[in-house]
This record gives C-alpha cells, structure tokens and sequence, in this order.
C-alpha cells in the first residue's frame, strides 16, 4: 500500500510537489494505522504533516511565498475552530466525547494542504466512509448499531486526505 501510494504521488506531480505528496501519503498512512489501533492520533505525525504543508505553501509551485503559507494557516484555522466548537458543544450537550482533538488537528492538516471546496469534500467522504464501514461491520458481524461507539476517524480521515492532495494535483 505504501509503495502504491508513494509511486502514485511520484507519477501525478514529478519533482517537489510529488515527493512532498509521497512523505504526505506516509504520514496519512501511518496516522490512520495507529488511530485504527490504539484510537489515537500522535502529535508528531500531525505536526510532520503541518509543517509538509506550510513548506510546500511557502516553496512549491507558482503562487509559493509568505502569502501562501498565511493561506494555508488561515485554511487550517478555518477548519479547526469550528470542529473544535463542535467538539466542545458536543461533550457539554452528551456529556462524553464525540470528536477527539486528534481529529479536529488533523482536519486542520486537511485544511493547510487542500483548497476549500477539496477540504469539505474529504471530510465528507471521511464522514460517510467510517459509517459506512461500521454499518456493514456491524451486518457482517450480526451486531447492533449502537449510538454511543467509538470510531477511529482517523483511520479514514487520513487516506482521504491525501486522496483529496492527489486529485487536486491530477486536476490542475
């Protein structure tokens, strides 16, 4: 999978912009990993994957510079604040967790790397994806759907972010 993905990023956009889609497609990778099997998503991954963006803002591609890093923070806040309320209001409303802050960072990551229309389509796609796969989980294995289960967002946040990378790149 890692290779395909790597060779993917390398074939869409050859030089800079390629190899920083294949560190991207490692990091997606190894976040969705971990959040698949410890439910949690590493600081460390997340902040790698930031930082990719910020530099591909500030030195790859035509419209590269200070402007273009400043978008890409701002992209990233953007996405993060509101998940953030959501988050906050969500725990105060249940009174247990809905969203983890590993998610809302990681959507933050979505949003420093991906345009805006791209960004609300990934994690849309994320969103159907993870409850897709627990309904037909929850068929296959003849359980009940519960209300109240954990899913690793992550685990499908990830990919479908470098997803969203690679179609904005093959598009442009």
């Amino acid at each position: 999978m890692l290779v395909a993905t790597l060779a993917a990023s390398l074939l869409a956009a050859p030089g800079p912009e390629g190899l920083l889609g294949a560190l991207l497609a490692a990091l997606m990778l190894a976040i969705a990993v971990v959040d698949h099997e410890r439910y949690i998503i590493p600081n460390e991954l997340t902040a790698a994957a930031l930082a990719l963006a910020l530099l591909r803002a500030g030195m790859v591609g035509p419209e590269a510079g200070w402007l273009a890093v400043l978008w890409a923070a701002l992209r990233a806040a953007a996405i993060a604040l509101p998940l953030v309320a959501l988050m906050i209001g969500h725990r105060r409303w249940r009174g247990r967790d809905g969203l983890g802050l590993g998610d809302v960072k990681l959507a933050a990551v979505a949003g420093a790397w991906l345009g805006f229309v791209t960004i609300f389509a990934v994690i849309e796609f994320a969103a159907l994806a993870a409850l897709g796969a627990y309904a037909v989980n929850g068929y296959l294995r003849n359980r009940p759907l519960r209300a109240t289960a954990f899913l690793p967002f992550g685990l499908f946040l990830a990919p479908a972010i470098w997803i969203g990378w690679l179609a904005e790149t093959l598009l442009a």
